[in-house]
């Protein structure tokens, strides 16, 4: 198997993963959580969005979850975030929309993961379409001088 640059930066910064591969294509996150045979609890997206004055941002957040983006423009410190249009999301992070990973994109951009994920092993996208790594929590933080936030809209 090709190692992705989501691989290459969890090799370097020594934590250890396990490489989860899936038919389909780009499916909805339960959809992949499910293909996978995994809780969608352990299961996590990751949502770039933009402030102001384009200062952008990355949330990774249970797939089954909706980004609450009040408590997400909170958390980065500013008055409001929207969701970056999709026809952006290559251009800015390398990444294609199903394979988008909060490692390794081309510019290192503040990352928040909900608090959902901490102390756990949790899974999120390998850098490509069909694969996930799973990887503790406190691996993630570290390599992407992540944050833990209250991220996700109550139902």
């Amino acid at each position: 198997m090709e190692k992705t640059n989501a691989m290459r930066i969890l090799e370097r910064g020594k934590a250890a993963y396990a490489v989860h591969s899936y038919e389909g294509g780009a499916l909805s996150g339960v959809a992949v959580a499910q293909a996978l045979g995994e809780e969608t609890e352990r299961v996590f997206k990751t949502l770039v969005t933009v402030g102001s004055p384009r200062r952008y941002y990355v949330f990774v957040i249970p797939v089954a979850a909706e980004l609450d983006l009040k408590k997400a423009a909170k958390a980065a410190g500013e008055k409001s975030v929207e969701m970056l249009p999709q026809k952006e999301l290559f251009p800015l992070t390398g990444y294609v929309h199903g394979g988008c990973s909060p490692l390794g994109m081309k510019k290192a951009f503040p990352t928040f993961f909900d608090r959902a994920a901490e102390g756990k092993t949790v899974f999120v996208s390998g850098g490509k379409v069909g694969l996930q790594v799973e990887v503790a929590c406190a691996d993630l933080l570290r390599l992407t001088n992540g944050a833990l936030a209250d991220l996700v809209r109550q139902p």
